[in-house]
């Protein structure tokens, strides 16, 4: 395989204008709509997702892993917030700011791969996509991970070039950051693999490829350090979610799986990809066949897994990089520029109205009901926030408990003080998240608690405290038709799980 030639602009007969000009095009838009989102973080009522309130958790105790994530999360979302404040907008800011970076690279991808027009739309598909538009407005794992898998394969796809140091360098820095943001990023490594044993001109790059690997295990190491000393909490982590010890043929959940990557891929792009997954014959030359390479690899791993058990729709997302500029640069070839434009009109306006729409409506006197309301999940908890704030300081010195990890995380945020030592209760041995980890409810027998639940779990509850006496019952709406109530007790004396 000649690499150069690989990477060298194919010219297009219906390019009219200046390329040069792609570049403002390319830069004027992701900026507009980054500043957009940015603006809209800034107005909008939503509360934390729990996630996000436990990510910020993690971030008020440095350290080199979490339970479920690796830590590149929490620290960014310590930086911002050291900036800003601990304000949802400085939890979140850096999200919208993190697509950017990475359509930046799909961008950059495009272009070198092909050319500056190829890389103009492969960065508005990409900025406008329905799922970065959602993980544009929440701060999580993906958002910090699709830069850093953009960014590890265009620093790969320039390494190749001419086997130039820096860029294997910069590819090796890339992937590093990339595992420290989520494990997803080792489906990058395999498509590497997949690489080598398909394409035996590869592994010509085998010293470049070997100074990657030892940069980015260098940058890992920390990590894996933390998961050596913690019983490898976050690996073992990835290995139950896929929940693979059970029965192991879902065809429904694949069949949900793959209706969701319409919402996420978009409609339009998404079918042009499984058309050139049927008709591969479409894929020519060696920069689509790497593209591919880069894509199938996590589109089968993920399907596979939402065959056996399940798969949530963000699990493929960074598939979704190369499969962008693959579909592009294929509907381009084919003069389907319009249908690219109308499928990015399209994304952008069903974000107007899934995000704004509730917002706007709110503002005119109205509520949305819960069922329609896409944000529903993310509202209520400042006003639970405030009530069991009131319950904590009528009774001072007690040690707030929480029956539920989400509930735990967004009361840790909203109530005030922030309760940074509040522990879960734990009706089932087990470190299964970050505070039965490293602050188990076990290491606190005998002290008293407030007590907010909502599971009805009262009678297995109450054998374990001394005395367990409700105070109070909190009922949160979002919206007509949502809500949930919480049950407030006064735990006195706990005792521990009572022995059967």
């Amino acid at each position: 395989m000649n690499n150069t030639a690989e990477v060298l602009p194919i010219p297009h007969a219906t390019l009219s204008r200046p390329a040069a000009a792609y570049v403002q095009w390319t830069f004027s838009a992701v900026v507009l709509i980054t500043a957009l989102r940015l603006l809209w973080l800034s107005v909008q009522s939503a509360g934390l997702y729990p996630d996000e309130a436990q990510y910020w958790f993690w971030a008020q105790h440095f350290a080199f892993g979490y339970y479920s994530k690796p830590p590149l999360v929490a620290w960014l979302i310590a930086l911002t917030t050291s900036i800003f404040g601990d304000g949802e907008f400085a939890v979140r800011v850096s999200a919208p700011l993190l697509h950017a970076a990475a359509a930046g690279f799909v961008y950059a991808i495009g272009e070198r791969l092909y050319d500056r027009r190829v890389g103009f739309w492969s960065a508005l598909a990409y900025i406008s996509l329905p799922g970065v538009s959602l993980s544009a407005f929440l701060m999580s794992t993906d958002a910090v991970l699709m830069p850093c898998w953009a960014a590890a394969f265009y620093a790969f796809v320039r390494a190749r070039e001419d086997d130039n140091t820096l860029w294997w360098a910069a590819t090796g820095v890339a992937v590093g950051l990339g595992m420290l943001a989520k494990y997803a990023m080792g489906y990058w490594l395999i498509s590497v693999g997949v690489l080598l044993a398909l394409v035996p001109e590869e592994r010509r790059h085998w010293r470049g490829l070997l100074l990657a690997t030892a940069i980015g295990t260098v940058i890992c190491l920390p990590n894996v350090w933390w998961n050596w000393t913690h019983g490898f909490a976050s690996f073992r982590h990835v290995g139950a979610n896929a929940e693979l010890s059970g029965t192991l043929f879902h065809p429904a959940a694949l069949g949900r799986f793959v209706l969701s990557q319409f919402a996420v891929f978009g409609p339009l792009l998404f079918a042009g990809l499984i058309a050139l997954c049927i008709r591969p014959q479409h894929l020519s030359g060696p920069r689509a066949r790497l593209l591919a390479i880069f894509t199938w690899p996590t589109l089968v791993i993920v399907l596979t897994i939402a065959l056996l058990s399940r798969a949530e729709p963000n699990w493929a997302a960074p598939a979704y990089i190369p499969a962008l500029v693959l579909v592009v640069s294929a509907a381009l070839a084919r003069g389907w520029r319009r249908t690219l434009a109308f499928s990015i009109a399209l994304h952008l306006a069903a974000a107007v109205v899934v995000f704004g729409g509730s917002e706007a409506i709110a503002a005119a006197g109205d509520r949305v009901p819960a069922k329609w309301d896409p944000l529903h999940r993310l509202r209520g908890w400042r006003r639970l926030g405030d009530s069991v704030s009131q319950q904590m300081e009528a009774h001072p010195g007690l040690r707030l408990m929480a029956d539920d990890r989400e509930l735990l995380a967004s009361l840790i945020y909203y109530v005030r003080p922030h309760p940074f030592d509040a522990v879960e209760w734990e009706p089932v041995p087990g470190a299964t998240d970050q505070w039965r980890l490293t602050n188990n409810v076990r290491q606190h027998e005998g002290e008293d608690f407030i007590a907010v639940t909502v599971h009805p779990l009262y009678n297995q509850m109450r054998a374990e405290f001394a005395d367990l006496a409700p105070l109070a019952t909190i009922q949160i709406r979002s919206g007509p038709g949502g809500g949930q109530k919480y049950v407030v007790y006064l735990a006195r004396d706990y005792r521990g799980v009572p022995a059967h």
